[in-house]
């Protein structure tokens, strides 16, 4: 089983409209082989010390696939494909963290 933190840093602004259309997707990635679980998340407010400043324009997407070749198919299937002309011009900066349990 492998994880993945999927950071996706958008245009001032650009939240909602890049969730509406994240949104359209995850049915579609949950049915796909391997998918183990597939989501959304933006930064909670808190009191915590530790946590850093929510960040308004920021959505982490938390995966996890049974392995590094269900990932590597989904990146090609053809929803994604279709996805992300969608939503690149939404999009300042993504970055993935692919991790192994230790």
């Amino acid at each position: 089983m492998i994880f993945v933190i999927a950071t996706v840093e958008l245009h001032p602004g650009r939240q909602a409209e890049f969730l509406a259309e994240f949104h359209k997707i995850v049915p579609l990635v949950l049915q796909e082989r391997g998918c183990i679980e597939y989501g959304p998340t933006i930064d909670l407010p808190t009191d915590i010390a530790a946590q850093s400043p929510p960040r308004p324009d920021v959505v982490t997407i938390m995966e996890k696939w049974a392995s590094l070749e269900t990932l590597q198919a989904h990146l090609v299937a053809p929803h994604m494909v279709d996805y992300r002309p969608k939503v690149k011009p939404l999009i300042v900066k993504l970055t993935l963290q692919i991790l192994q349990p230790a």
